[in-house]
């Protein structure tokens, strides 16, 4: 269980990372902005999926993975039909990365949240179930 709590933090400290870049080289106004609070969530959502634990644990994890879940939706959206009167393109700078990224952290935190809200076994004296 550790061990996907940390993936799952890396990978929402590799999200937030992208968007924090992108906001300090090019990306302002409004959803530049926009850019930076996700940078900001993405940190607070990693902290908590590594210190959190019960059911505080089980609240991290699942809005981890809508954060995630929604911001790929977001870049999904903004690829094809528009986001915000914008539309983007898989040649602007770091799109492909960040669909990659995106795509394998909403992987991690959906196997993490499974195994979140699985019911622990008490016997396995594994000292890691949470």
């Amino acid at each position: 269980m550790l061990l996907w709590r940390v993936l799952s933090a890396l990978a929402l400290l590799a999200m937030g990372g992208i968007h924090l870049y992108l906001r300090f080289h090019g990306t302002g106004g409004v959803l530049g902005m926009l850019f930076l609070l996700n940078a900001a969530g993405a940190l607070v959502l990693a902290v908590a999926m590594l210190v959190a634990r019960g059911p505080l644990l089980r609240i991290a994890t699942s809005l981890s993975l809508l954060f995630v879940v929604g911001t790929l939706l977001s870049l999904v959206l903004a690829l094809t039909v528009g986001l915000f009167g914008l539309r983007s393109s898989l040649d602007y700078e770091l799109a492909p990365t960040t669909l990659v990224v995106e795509s394998i952290g909403t992987i991690v935190l959906l196997v993490t949240t499974v195994l979140v809200f699985r019911p622990s076994d008490p016997s396995s004296g594994d000292g890691w179930s949470q």
